[in-house]
């Protein structure tokens, strides 16, 4: 196998759930042990982190993937016409996070009918909507930031459209660019942009092609948007809460905190769209609602956080049979007022592009 830009060694087996568990971290607070949730690498607090946390250390485990896959589409798989509701609007689609997994994401798009097999946009009035985290992990981040910035303009051109969220991760190489390893106040020592990116799974490749006008289309992406009764947004948080009460004032709000160039703001910025799980246990249904009756929308759709880590699926010690997380699809949960989108491509998942309505 050959292997891709930025990634480790050949793997010569079959990956288990093992292979993807967190390693006991040594943070400048003192060693996590093997208890902490293999999806993050402190325990999962009710809505933020224990005092002194600081997201240098990985969020989520950098998993070596091998070779993305060169994905022939079959010519049939994308024919047939996209249906167009009552008002003229074209079918709504969502995209999980891709992390860098172009070949990946292109042939998710096809399959759906999105794109062709030249990867033009060909879905007409459609509408699709990125949840963020283009970059990091994978192999061609800037790629993927690329075929976003062309569908956007081919889908307007058609009649539809082509949008994207902000994630944490583009607010992390955002950072690394212009700050580099400027020390921030993460409230436990000394912490960089630069270090961060790295640690959460930069690519030297992405940072070596990424040009002024990548920067300035990230700097201006929302961070909550509101269609067809879908909250849209990245993180799996209440912390969007912190940024206004209103979905054109987080929007504001984030835009302005990136203008302003200051390292300090934009850390915390990024340190509160890193936090997750807030709708996944106890009190994750009353989470879901507290954004929803302050934005709109009846049930929110999210990334960030992969599905496996999400149903407690990595990590296991069940034995040595285990064969991987597999997704098939969204995961609905939190009385049915949460829909996860990040299928977990890192981790050899699936990269989701799902149209909604979800079928029953």
């Amino acid at each position: 196998m050959t292997q891709g830009a930025g990634q480790g060694p050949e793997v010569e087996r079959t990956a288990t759930l093992r292979d993807f568990r967190v390693p006991a971290y040594v943070h400048e607070t003192g060693p996590y042990d093997e208890s902490t949730h293999p999806g993050d690498v402190v325990p999962a607090h009710e809505e933020g982190y224990p005092d002194g946390y600081t997201p240098t250390q990985r969020d989520l485990p950098v998993i070596q993937r091998g070779d993305t896959l060169t994905v022939t589409l079959d010519p049939d798989s994308v024919s047939a016409p996209l249906p167009v509701s009552d008002d003229g609007a074209g079918p709504l689609y969502v995209v999980g996070d891709v992390h860098g997994y172009l070949d990946e994401l292109l042939a998710a798009l096809g399959e759906k009918g999105l794109v062709d097999d030249a990867g033009q946009w060909c879905a007409g009035t459609a509408r699709l909507w990125f949840l963020g985290d283009f970059t990091d992990r994978g192999p061609d981040g800037i790629g993927v930031i690329d075929l976003v910035m062309r569908l956007s303009a081919e889908a307007a051109a058609a009649g539809g459209y082509c949008k994207a969220l902000m994630g944490n991760h583009e607010l992390l190489l955002l950072g690394a660019k212009r700050f580099g390893d400027t020390p921030v106040n993460s409230g436990a020592g000394t912490a960089t942009f630069q270090a961060g990116w790295l640690l959460n799974g930069g690519q030297k490749t992405d940072m070596d092609r990424l040009q002024d006008h990548h920067l300035q289309w990230m700097a201006r992406l929302d961070a909550v948007e509101e269609v067809d009764g879908y909250l849209l947004v990245h993180s799996d948080t209440t912390a969007y809460l912190d940024y206004g009460d209103s979905i054109e004032a987080v929007n504001d709000t984030v835009r302005e905190t990136l203008t302003r160039n200051d390292a300090d703001e934009c850390w915390d910025l990024f340190r509160k769209f890193t936090k997750r799980f807030s709708f996944r246990d106890e009190g994750g249904a009353d989470a879901v609602r507290s954004l929803l009756d302050t934005y709109g929308g009846t049930r929110i759709v999210h990334g960030h956080s992969p599905i496996p880590y999400l149903l407690g699926e990595v990590g296991s010690e069940d034995g040595e049979d285990d064969a991987g997380p597999v997704v098939d699809g969204p995961h609905v949960y939190a009385d049915g007022l949460a829909i996860a989108m990040d299928g977990g491509v890192t981790m050899a998942g699936k990269l989701l592009v799902q149209q909604l309505p979800l079928e029953n």
